[in-house]
């Protein structure tokens, strides 16, 4: 179980065009981990636009974003390639680490129960230390939030 105050737990998995990423490797980088449930929907176009849109401001505030979703590499390289992303997706189909990191959760759609990526956000300090939890995410805000926290955690 994750929680706020802890050293994050490391991984590593691979990204839209194959290339591994460890995340002990981003020490001494504010990390932005965000969980999604799927590649090309509405909601997780827009977080990951949002994203892209803000990555002048975050690289220049020493913040990585890494997004991780079950779809695979393939499918992640569509939609990075699709909406010119800037930054790493992570292909985890054995929902290895979404589960480490509580995303991995009872979900209901048209009427049917099954396990899924939550939409979730876990903020990381420099020193790998999990400094906020984002449950409740607003995909059109979300960024801006982001950046303001950090500036608030980092003052």
């Amino acid at each position: 179980m994750i929680q706020i105050g802890i050293q994050v737990p490391d991984f590593t998995l691979p990204d839209q065009a194959g290339k591994n990423h460890t995340l002990s490797s981003y020490k001494g980088k504010w990390i932005v981990l965000y969980f999604y449930p799927k590649d090309n929907t509405p909601g997780c176009t827009k977080e990951a636009c949002s994203f892209r849109d803000q990555s002048t401001l975050y690289k220049k505030n020493n913040i990585v974003v890494l997004g991780i979703s079950k779809d695979s590499e393939a499918s992640h390289k569509n939609f990075s390639t699709k909406f010119q992303l800037t930054f790493p997706i992570l292909s985890d189909p054995t929902h290895t680490v979404i589960e480490q990191f509580d995303a991995w959760k009872p979900k209901k759609f048209m009427g049917k129960e099954f396990l899924g990526t939550m939409r979730i956000t876990v903020l990381i300090d420099p020193s790998q230390v999990i400094r906020k939890i984002y449950t409740h995410v607003d995909v059109q805000t979300h960024a801006q939030e982001i950046l303001s926290d950090i500036k608030t955690l980092d003052a």
